[in-house]
């Protein structure tokens, strides 16, 4: 489908269908599935990212949604039209590099209106969209500059202009802000979703930066060894993992190992850990068979230690970390270790490193996941 926003501009949808690539080894033995049947929909005007480690397909991914890679079969569909096997220059697609990739010779102005040049618009439509356009970036006294002569963040906002100038169906990110410093790297991060909302442009964005994703996509697709882990908003990603390798990567979790004992009617699951038999109410969609193997998996702010009595785990603290908002403590679990973080520390109890201490979790944000499962997708 496509449709248009309030600026006018074209908004498609997006779909990988069984979307396969496959390289041959560089050594002429064998072949390397880099993007194993992926299908993915991209509504009009959402942000998706694809998040992964390296060589997990993320990357490839967006180069067969760009034209710059050939599925070695799938399809790739923007509105209604199968675009998998045109030119890049065909698809109606723009994208942001990591690079910037402007032109070092041409002056900011030229650098934007270069697009609307190649496709032949009147003067007058060129001078209207590029000066819309620059004052939507705020770019405005930049026009006969150099990029040699704006900074990473400036430079990044030419980039996008140039992007969008043309009014693209979908626009593609690849990890556009990995030159930039933390700080500015924070501030274009919300600068950037800002301006796709306001365009309601249909974007895929490729980053493998955690706290990125979290902060911009309405979805987030979790890759590794080329197929989806996990898809959904970021809040269901992070609280509600379906496997190891996807709870590790977003943000950070614990993980105690267990057995899964019984599964009630009202879905609770009761779980065995070592000594200790525990039940969480909410175990999650991933959850092993009665009598197998489990993790219980939980975030450092989802736990605590208490002083006394039969309640919580026996830990021993190991390491002691003071961060100002909140105190970080590893402590040992048996042989396992665990991270809990403690808020609002000058209201908290301090604990030394060789404190006896009991863990309580709060279980109602724990997650019972099949301890193999991290190499599964979906």
């Amino acid at each position: 489908m496509e449709s248009r926003n309030q600026f006018g501009r074209k908004s498609s949808s997006l779909q990988l269908r069984d979307v396969t690539k496959v390289f041959p080894q560089p050594d002429g033995n064998g072949e390397v599935v880099a993007v194993n049947h992926v299908s993915l929909d991209v509504s009009e005007g959402h942000l998706v990212t694809l998040l992964g480690p390296s060589g997990c397909g993320k990357t490839t991914t967006l180069r067969m949604i760009s034209g710059f890679e050939y599925p070695t079969s799938g399809e790739v569909l923007i509105g209604e039209r199968n675009v998998a096997n045109l030119p890049p220059n065909k698809r109606d697609i723009s994208m942001v590099f990591q690079s910037y990739a402007l032109f070092p010779h041409l002056c900011i102005w030229e650098n934007i209106a270069y697009g609307l040049k190649v496709k032949k618009l009147s003067t007058d439509e060129i001078k209207a969209k590029t000066r819309a356009v620059i004052d939507l970036m705020q770019l405005q006294g930049m026009e006969m500059r150099f990029p040699n002569q704006l900074s990473g963040g400036q430079q990044q906002r030419v980039a996008l202009a140039r992007a969008v100038v043309i009014e693209p169906s979908v626009l593609l990110f690849d990890e556009p802000l990995s030159n930039l410093d933390a700080k500015l790297r924070v501030y274009m991060r919300d600068e950037l979703r800002s301006i796709q909302q306001r365009l309601g442009i249909t974007s895929l964005y490729v980053t493998h930066d955690q706290s990125e994703a979290m902060a911009i996509s309405d979805q987030v697709v979790i890759m590794k060894d080329g197929l989806m882990a996990q898809i959904g908003t970021p809040q269901e990603i992070y609280e509600n993992p379906t496997s190891m390798f996807v709870a590790n990567f977003i943000g950070r979790a614990n993980f105690l190992e267990g057995t899964l004992r019984e599964i009630a009617q009202s879905g609770q699951a009761y779980v065995t850990l070592g000594d200790t038999a525990i039940k969480v109410p909410n175990p999650g969609k991933s959850v092993p068979n009665p009598g197998e193997p489990c993790v219980l998996t939980f975030r450092p702010e989802h736990a605590g230690f208490v002083e006394s009595g039969e309640e919580g785990i026996p830990a021993r603290i190991t390491r002691c970390t003071y961060f100002g908002s909140h105190i970080e403590y590893e402590a040992m679990v048996g042989e396992t270790p665990v991270v809990v973080q403690i808020y609002d520390p000058q209201h908290s109890r301090r604990y030394a490193k060789g404190d006896t201490v009991r863990l309580a979790i709060d279980l109602d944000s724990a997650r019972v996941l099949r301890r193999d499962q991290e190499k599964e997708g979906v």
